[in-house]
């Protein structure tokens, strides 16, 4: 199957080539949790998708645990990014909807989803 042929599902976790990079982006190739809905996925060659590292400790919002016999570590949620289809390899699995709910839950923290403006 053509990398481009697959349509990741949102709460996979899936390999994903993230180099080359610039800065303190997150580097190497690391399993990455799928954010994009399933229509997005299915019709864009690129997919959101957040970084699993097995190095810090959880400290959310930036730093959520992820546990499973497939992945150990924790969801680097201020790393958030597109990838192209083309970066992908396996599947890993999918992520519990108590998982995806803390997910979720960091990126509004971090990137303010809630805030409103008084201007």
């Amino acid at each position: 199957m053509s990398t481009l042929g697959i349509s990741p599902r949102r709460g996979e976790v899936w390999w994903v080539q993230l180099d080359p990079t610039k800065g303190s982006e997150i580097a190497k190739t690391r399993p990455c949790i799928v954010m994009t809905s399933d229509l997005v996925n299915a019709r864009r060659r690129t997919v959101v998708v957040i970084p699993i590292s097995s190095g810090p400790q959880p400290a959310p919002p930036l730093s959520i645990a992820i546990n499973h016999e497939w992945v150990d570590g924790v969801a680097i949620i201020d790393q958030i990014r597109a990838a192209a289809k083309e970066r992908f390899g396996n599947r890993m699995g999918l992520l519990s909807s108590a998982e995806m709910a803390s997910v979720e839950d960091g990126i509004r923290q971090v990137l303010a989803l809630d805030y409103r403006s008084t201007n």
